[in-house]
């Protein structure tokens, strides 16, 4: 039997598993029904960012910047994140939320828009430099290998119904419900189909270039080498799991980043791909005991691989202490029966 079997080998579990490792625990498996970042986590556009309307999701991204810092140096490219706002209601909103954001201790500021982003249709922006971009999928196999020497077992290609266990931490991503109702428990996560397109190469690409988001149209990119990836929220959401690009798209989101960014006038659309975020009601993810030795940390609806670390810490110590010193209870799962929502805005 094993002591703890982590279900999900995507960042979220990747985490939970390393920090179980790193405080002590023994017989505890990674186990995924495909390959390590094989499922949402290696189609994530790799933005991490403590800019949240909501103050627990700020709490769980700023802890998770720190470990970005200390443990991940090499993996995080500190650019910050930069949010333009083009009407007075959009600017509004984003200083009301940066006032948020600081007295958390985020350090958010009023900014100039710095060339060679456009600007002349711009009513304000804000940023925080302490956040940046990353690499998804080499990050949570860095977590992995860390997570295998400290004694974890790794099991891919492997669904963890398969083994006998005393606690599960259900961490699938959009595929969690259906894991936890073999259990009884219910699980109010959706699967909704997001994509990312990449340009063909642009010269010139500033190295500092931040990941660029326009606050009224959730519109945003960043460069990755010498091109741009760029998404935006579909107009119809697209729920399911189907995972299919819509070329349709193609020219409104050239236009918009060449508008955004001229430097990429002459740029096409190089490749497209699609993923899944595992949205709940509210936007906040479902953390924490969900039934009897079964803990979930999924529900994430976008937001974790950049909120992984605090995560995987928090039920570390949750599973092995009993307690955490995180307040996890605005994610507990119990809260869709109270009626009582806060819901995250900021959903890219």
């Amino acid at each position: 039997m094993a002591r703890i079997v982590v279900a999900g080998a995507g960042a979220v579990g990747a985490s939970v598993a390393y920090h179980l490792a790193l405080r002590g625990a023994r017989e505890v498996v990674l186990a995924d029904r495909e390959t390590v970042a094989s499922g949402a986590t290696g189609k994530a556009m790799g933005g991490v960012r403590q800019q949240f309307s909501t103050a627990p999701e700020v709490r769980l991204a700023r802890d998770s910047i720190d470990f970005f810092e200390r443990e991940l140096t090499s993996l995080f490219d500190q650019v910050g994140y930069l949010f333009l706002a083009t009407t007075e209601a959009g600017l509004a909103e984003l200083e009301e939320r940066a006032e948020l954001q600081r007295s958390l201790g985020v350090p958010v500021e009023r900014v100039d828009v710095p060339a060679p982003v456009r600007r002349d249709d711009v009513k304000g922006a804000v940023a925080c430099r302490q956040d940046g971009v990353s690499d998804p999928p080499m990050v949570t196999r860095e977590l992995v290998r860390r997570a295998v020497d400290l004694g974890v077992e790794l099991r891919e290609r492997t669904d963890a119904g398969d083994f006998d266990w005393e606690v599960l931490v259900v961490a699938c991503g959009p595929w969690s419900p259906e894991l936890a109702a073999r259990y009884g428990v219910e699980l109010p996560i959706r699967p909704l189909c997001r994509q990312l397109l990449e340009t063909t190469p642009i010269e010139g690409l500033p190295v500092d270039l931040p990941m660029v988001v326009e606050a009224e149209t959730g519109f945003h990119f960043r460069r990755r080498a010498d091109r741009l990836r760029v998404a935006m929220p579909d107009l119809e959401l697209r729920w399911g799991f189907e995972e299919v690009v819509d070329e349709s798209v193609f020219g409104d989101r050239l236009s918009r980043l060449r508008h955004r960014f001229p430097a990429a006038a002459g740029a096409g659309i190089e490749r497209g791909w699609a993923g899944l975020y595992d949205m709940t009601p509210d936007a906040h993810p479902i953390l924490g005991r969900v039934g009897e030795g079964i803990y979930a940390a999924c529900g994430f609806s976008g937001h974790g691989f950049m909120q992984s670390p605090a995560v995987g810490r928090a039920l570390a110590e949750l599973i092995l202490d009993g307690a955490t010193g995180y307040d996890l209870s605005p994610f507990r799962l119990e809260r869709f029966e109270d009626g009582v929502g806060f819901p995250e805005t900021v959903v890219l």
